[in-house]
């Protein structure tokens, strides 16, 4: 089940221990984001122990543990990295905090759980990466949009079935509800902090289109980023897109914005187009419009027919036990690393070389 406010998102799925109670303990620290407690849930369900939680704002604390009272309320972070219980930190820090935080993390010997983005500059990556080749731990990444979606999990398990054949495109829709300015944070307005759009909700995007394409690299091929509606907010953006060539010879485009009216019953009508040589798969994440406000609705074609899968409850989120399972066996079954730190440097590409869409005068005759 999908709660319907993206600023809270906080999905529940089956519950399915990978670990025998208390044998791999975590921590929450950093709750900028309410994506905090989606990967709690996916943590609990896969047999994880929230021991401890952090943040500098005591209210964020609190309501985490109305949410989670088995989780201490530390004095500091240290007091959590310091801790040789905790084997994983799990955070939702502002965006461009996000690498500092899990340098340190990796550093004091433990591995690291960040919202998306992952991070929002060139040089972050840079350092990411080399603390991780320093301290041997991992920079996990919260692609909620397809790891904690069950019809984009299934999606990716036909796939691997060969029941579309070889993917040659991904095409992501991913729009939000803004809801009220003046209830998201101040620094969801500052592109330093937020990185702009096709870094920060555009990573979900970027991180379907080369798992679904099996992409191991790609290139953007063009970007475009705007504000159209939000004079106000002038380091907003509220619109952008981007079309991506994959090294295998496929291809992806995604839009993503923040358009999304009062009326939809959810707070975006997610969808993806997954294109093959012998079918197709479309995904509607949240709701089906004007039919069902439930989630995960799965269409699929092929040489045999037409079919509808409502994946509601089907396969569950292997993700978080698959994760970890790599923290503790030291493998790279949820999802390799090398995949996360490609998705997070295409994010900051496409926003680095996306072209501001104005209005312009057509030439008098």
């Amino acid at each position: 089940m999908q709660k319907a406010d993206g600023m809270h998102y906080a999905p529940t799925g089956k519950a399915g221990a990978v670990v025998r109670p208390g044998e791999f303990s975590f921590a929450a620290v950093g709750l900028e984001h309410g994506h905090i407690y989606g990967m709690t849930n996916g943590l609990l369900e896969a047999g994880a122990a929230l021991k401890w939680v952090y943040d500098p704002d005591p209210a964020k604390v609190a309501d985490y543990r109305k949410k989670y009272p088995q989780a201490r309320a530390a004095e500091s972070e240290e007091q959590i990295l310091s801790d040789p219980a905790v084997k994983l930190v799990a955070a939702a820090a502002i965006p461009c905090d996000r690498a500092a935080l899990g340098i340190r993390v990796m550093e004091s010997g433990k591995d690291y759980f960040t919202d998306k983005t992952p991070l929002t500059t060139l040089a972050q990556l840079d350092a990411v990466k080399a603390a991780c080749a320093r301290t041997g731990r991992r920079y996990f990444v919260y692609f909620s949009e397809r790891l904690h979606v069950e019809c984009a999990v299934l999606a990716g398990q036909l796939i691997k079935e060969g029941r579309i054949g070889r993917v040659l495109q991904v095409i992501g829709m991913g729009p939000h509800r803004l809801g009220p300015p003046d209830k998201r944070p101040d620094w969801f307005y500052r592109r330093a902090q937020y990185g702009g759009i096709l870094c920060d909700i555009g990573s979900h995007q970027i991180e379907q289109i080369l798992y679904y394409t099996a992409a191991e690299d790609a290139k953007i091929v063009s970007s475009q980023i705007a504000n159209h509606n939000h004079p106000d907010y002038p380091e907003l953006d509220d619109f952008g897109d981007v079309t991506l060539a994959g090294n295998n010879g496929t291809s992806g485009y995604f839009r993503v914005d923040w358009f999304t009216p009062d009326g939809l019953s959810n707070w975006g009508d997610g969808r993806t187009f997954i294109l093959g040589t012998d079918g197709y798969i479309e995904l509607r994440k949240y709701l089906n419009v004007g039919v069902s406000t439930e989630g995960d609705h799965l269409f699929l074609v092929d040489h045999k027919g037409e079919q509808y899968i409502p994946a509601a409850g089907k396969v569950g989120f292997p993700f978080f036990g698959e994760m970890i399972r790599d923290c503790i066996d030291r493998t790279e079954t949820a999802m390799t690393q090398a995949h996360i730190f490609k998705a997070a440097e295409l994010c900051v590409r496409a926003q680095m070389e996306a072209k501001r869409i104005e209005p312009w005068e057509v030439p008098a005759k």
